[in-house]
């Protein structure tokens, strides 16, 4: 007779471990204490870095290319690949984790990068583009992207503007026109999807500037400068594809998608358990596990833990969360659809030790899991 089935479907817990390290510790703990257990891992994301390792541990080709970070420098990027479909995710090519150095440039970087990405896939026979939106370095309105991707930015006299001479205010300011008729073959064939768990608009107070250029490094002045070149960014591609949720996404990237490359918003945690056909993996299992560092009320939002719990329950499947910590109450973990919640700050109350202990404290709650629910 075969042990119980359990399924471990965590995020990762961000600057201590990734998700197939959660999985992994999650897994130690729960086999430890029912060896019998067949335990199958299925880490996931929500659109921001990790989106590439989630499908490439569900076995998806790995492909990695060399593109130019944020800021120009030569680079590696990666995306997944199976069949006609292929994941790109937005920080593995041009994130803020690719700034060398770690030194912001709210002005220069770009989504360059992310197009050479975008274009290699296309070459490679992709035909459904998934676009992972987090983790931004630039406040670019996917200019980058498209320029990579062929679209000409033209200036008043006609001229293509050169978008590696200038930073993105004066590229922004300086469009009159665009031309589309360069624009790699592929892309009339191709469905784009963007993955992500925002719904601002690309302008105004819930905008790509306002509300996530500070932690790019912009200051005062420079948001300014940069609210401004994007309204008159809007008024070159349409006003209209500005107002729709996700078009503020990764610095306005969402709305460069959306009016030329007709993309679809969509939560990453929808398309990414769509694609992995989760609820075929989950049926009939004992249980799922799923989490993340902090389980709080912008959790509720898109975030990855209460996707996986809502296509659990679906699936009439018994889930748990194990977290670094929570902000919810006993009452608000159940309505997220939550038989329980194991934070580790429960074991380790002192954040920075938790953080660098995080493994072995999964493994003991992976432990508490199988003896309580298995």
């Amino acid at each position: 007779m075969s042990g119980p089935r359990v399924v471990l479907a965590p995020d990762k817990f961000k600057g201590s471990l990734t998700a197939p390290e959660v999985a992994a510790a999650l897994g130690v703990g729960i086999r430890r204490r029912v060896p019998g257990a067949d335990v199958r891992a299925v880490p996931v994301a929500d659109g921001g870095d990790g989106m590439v390792e989630a499908f490439a541990a569900a076995g998806w080709q790995r492909v990695e290319i060399d593109a130019p970070g944020p800021t120009g420098e030569p680079s590696r990027a990666v995306y997944a690949m199976r069949d006609e479909t292929a994941v790109v995710e937005l920080a593995a090519a041009v994130g803020l984790v690719k700034l060398p150095g770690g030194r912001l440039a709210p002005l220069r970087a770009d989504t360059f990068g992310l197009g050479v990405v975008v274009a290699h896939a296309l070459d490679a026979g992709a035909r459904e583009i998934v676009l992972g939106l987090g983790g931004s370095a630039s406040t670019d309105g996917g200019s980058g992207l498209l320029r990579a991707l062929g679209l000409r930015l033209l200036d008043e006299n006609n001229d293509e503007l050169d978008g590696t001479a200038m930073d993105v205010v004066t590229l922004l300011s300086r469009v009159a026109a665009v031309d589309r008729a360069g624009l790699h073959p592929a892309v009339a064939r191709a469905r784009f999807t963007l993955a992500c768990d925002v719904d601002n608009p690309l302008l105004g107070p819930a905008g790509a500037v306002a509300v996530y250029s500070p932690q790019k490094g912009a200051d005062r002045h420079m948001m300014v400068k940069l609210e401004a070149a994007l309204t008159h960014w809007a008024a070159i591609l349409g006003t209209g594809y500005a107002e729709i949720g996700g078009a503020g996404a990764a610095g306005g990237t969402g709305f460069g998608a959306l009016a030329v490359l007709g993309a679809e918003v969509r939560s990453g945690i929808d398309v990414l358990l769509e694609l992995l056909e989760f609820t075929a993996l989950v049926k009939g299992a004992t249980l799922v596990v799923t989490g993340e560092g902090s389980l709080d009320h912008q959790s509720m939002h898109g975030k990855a833990p209460v996707g996986v719990a809502a296509a659990a329950n679906a699936a009439r499947v018994p889930v748990v969360a194990a977290v670094g910590r929570t902000m919810l109450s006993p009452g608000e973990i159940r309505a997220a659809g939550f038989a329980a919640c194991y934070p580790l700050s429960e074991l380790e109350p002192d954040a920075a030790r938790s953080m660098l202990t995080a493994g072995k404290l999964l493994e003991r709650i992976g432990e508490r899991i199988a003896r309580e629910h298995l």
